[in-house]
């Protein structure tokens, strides 16, 4: 609105510019789903490094693949993922994964409890320690025993027994810890924690001495179905389902879990959430049992599912050194592999290149399961299997771009990865980028910012070469006028905004003639 004027003189108006300038998401934030020894079992936690994930969820650990598969995606390129920690509960198998607890009376009259279940709590060791400089404030230390050496993992100072103080021991630790809590994990909802004495006293104790914490079954895809029922658990707060609580992710990672009826869940999962879902063979799948049941899981049985344009799969697993076998070759899920050559691929070149060729390379890697020839190849790739190949000079690659609706009878306009991808990534930029046009006035003047702002974000993509053609014409267009806006769609408050875009297709067959010339003859 105009300011009031009083004054004789020059008064300064700000006025909007109508731009809201669109920013292109994320493209290759990972999802891990698996069983590992320690870590949050109720949340998908962000790890950004090996060493990230090394400290909060236990590094390797025999008898599963997470995380190896997550330190394959960080050798090849990855930089963000999240975890889903998979244990054994109580209402799924017998053996259940349990909370490791202190005796009570090292921390007053209150009783610690691991931040998450499993055998790793019994080995925290805590430490209360009164302050010297004030009588009414104390410390707590948190140390990790394992092999004879202790850890220093947390050191809190400056704690009160003060229910008001700001340094309140109950809140400090359960908001700032990341190993232990005062919430009994075994109620829900879980009682408030009385107020604790103050201790007189330095007392120290182990985990473990009222309840010995357990790991429970160690939860293995494909088997004995424990690990499918943690992972589609329907409360919603373990599982496949605590990524609904996450704000973005792209590729989805299950290490070698090949159950048919999974994998198609898994797959429509992926499409609600505009993600894309790397599917991995099994273990002990042929090059001839695959040219003849095409994508197929445990039992030979097909996992092309209706989400299969969100999917792709790989072939064959992959050899790499293990660490905890003396770096002796072991066979690895092809999925953490490919999913960071995905993020290598799209920080070099854009989620608009194929993720595949002869600068796909494998990295930490020793050699393949098969050696595919180019004839077995062809086979694999027209069913929508991409492969894995060895060569000479480049080593390692992957050699396929197709998603699982790929196959040639299919004749899906989602064949190839890059350009479902592409689609994926303007989705969900377009959705975050256009939140604010709602609730606006619906006119042609809320239409015009649309497709300036709109527009603009389209125009840097194919700047950055997104798109086919050579001039803007020809790779995109944005509509919203009165003509898909009618005054019906007006009336019930909807506002119609049509994107187009032309994909680059990638050139999956390279075909090179070769014709001799005819002699020159002399008149």
């Amino acid at each position: 609105m105009p300011p009031t004027l009083t004054y004789p003189g020059v008064y300064i108006e700000e006025l909007p510019s109508g731009v809201h300038t669109i920013t292109g998401v994320a493209t290759s934030i990972a999802a891990f789903a698996g069983w590992a020894p320690r870590g949050s079992a109720t949340e998908a936690v962000l790890v950004e490094s090996w060493s990230d994930f090394a400290r909060q969820f236990g590094g390797l650990s025999s008898g599963n693949y997470l995380g190896y598969a997550v330190n394959q995606f960080f050798a090849n390129g990855g930089q963000r993922a999240y975890i889903i920690r998979l244990v054994a509960t109580v209402t799924d198998t017998p053996t259940a994964a349990v909370f490791a607890a202190t005796a009570s009376g090292i921390v007053s009259t209150l009783t610690l409890f691991a931040s998450s279940p499993g055998q790793w709590g019994n080995n925290l060791k805590i430490t209360v320690t009164p302050s010297t400089l004030d009588p009414t404030r104390f410390s707590v230390l948190v140390q990790l025993v394992s092999g004879g050496q202790t850890v220093t993992l947390e050191n809190f100072s400056n704690l009160s027994v003060t229910p008001t103080d700001p340094q309140y021991v109950v809140n400090v630790i359960d908001n700032d810890s990341s190993y232990i809590t005062f919430i009994d994990p075994t109620i829900s909802p879980p009682p408030t924690p009385a107020a604790p004495a103050l201790p007189g006293a330095t007392a120290s104790g182990n985990m473990g001495t009222s309840t010995v914490g357990t790991d429970g079954d160690v939860l293995v895809p494909a088997t004995n179905g424990n690990f499918e029922l943690a992972l589609l658990s329907a409360t919603g707060k373990v599982g496949i389902n605590l990524l609904d609580r996450v704000d973005i992710f792209n590729l989805l990672c299950v290490p070698a879990e090949t159950d048919p009826a999974t994998v198609k869940s898994l797959q429509t999962y992926c499409v609600g959430k505009r993600a894309f879902y790397i599917i991995d063979p099994p273990h002990l799948a042929t090059i001839a049992g695959l040219r003849a049941s095409g994508p197929a899981g445990t039992g030979g049985v097909s996992v092309v599912g209706p989400g299969a344009a969100n999917a792709a799969y790989y072939f064959p697993w992959v050899s790499a050194p293990d660490p905890l076998a003396g770096n002796r070759p072991v066979l690895f899920p092809p999925c953490g592999f490919v999913a960071g050559v995905y993020a290598s691929t799209d920080a070099s070149r854009g989620v608009w290149k194929a993720p595949a060729g002869v600068d796909a390379g494998l990295t930490s890697e020793i050699g393949l399961q098969y050696v595919l020839t180019d004839l077995e190849n062809g086979d694999l790739n027209i069913q929508a299997i991409n492969c894995l190949r060895e060569f000479k000079v480049y080593g390692d690659v992957v050699w396929g771009a197709r998603t699982l609706a790929g196959n040639d009878q299919a004749g899906s306009q989602w064949k190839y990865v890059p350009i479902r991808r592409l689609a994926l990534f303007l989705e969900s930029s377009l959705y975050d980028g256009t939140q604010w046009v709602v609730f606006e006035p619906n006119d042609e003047r809320l239409w015009s910012q649309i497709r300036l702002n709109v527009g603009a974000f389209m125009q840097g993509l194919f700047l950055q070469g997104a798109f086919q053609g050579t001039t803007p014409q020809q790779a995109y267009f944005v509509k919203c006028d009165a003509e898909n806006n009618p005054q019906s769609s007006i009336d019930m408050g909807i506002v119609n905004i049509l994107v187009g875009f032309a994909p680059l297709y990638p050139a999956e067959f390279v075909v090179i003639q070769i014709q001799q010339m005819a002699g020159q003859l002399k008149a």
